[in-house]
């Protein structure tokens, strides 16, 4: 199975495309996440990842797709110890659901558990529904192979630094 094809971005961009052009969304480009991966390369990955394994498992890929695409916003440098209040691990879901609130207006139920449960088991909220499941795992997924390097070489990320 191919990781990305021209028809799969097209379909991903109608659940995410609209949010990925906003300034939130655009403006974690600047910050820092994982090694060689910025907060906006990261969440796009995910959201990718989060929309392939939902349409695959028969689930809700606009939900999951969004949810992934918003878990990390939380629009901070995560390495300047002022910018949040504690433990950015346990802290960050909360911010990116206000955030991500006030960007959406209103999300829905799937949308919400899929960000505050998305470091589940580390943090306290546990995912609810398929598409929160998904999301944990593609983020899991996605940070490792961000650690590992796959991320700078693959097709997603040149797609992903493309778009918007």
């Amino acid at each position: 199975m191919k990781l990305i094809s021209e028809t799969d971005w097209k379909c991903f961009l109608t659940c995410v495309g609209d949010l990925m052009a906003t300034e939130e969304v655009q403006s974690m480009r600047a910050l820092p996440h994982h090694p060689g991966a910025s907060c906006y390369e990261h969440s796009v990955f995910v959201a990718y990842v989060s929309f392939r394994l939902a349409r695959r498992w028969g689930l809700d890929v606009r939900s999951a797709a969004r949810g992934g695409l918003l878990h990390d916003l939380y629009l901070y440098d995560c390495r300047d110890r002022t910018a949040h209040p504690g433990n950015q691990c346990m802290d960050h879901p909360e911010f990116a659901l206000r955030n991500a609130r006030a960007l959406c207006g209103r999300l829905n139920a799937k949308e919400e558990n899929i960000i505050i449960s998305h470091m589940w088991p580390l943090a306290k909220r546990m995912p609810r529904c398929r598409e929160a499941l998904v999301v944990n795992l593609a983020d899991k997924l996605c940070a490792t192979a961000e650690v590992l390097g796959y991320w700078r070489r693959s097709k997603v990320r040149r797609m992903a630094m493309a778009a918007a």
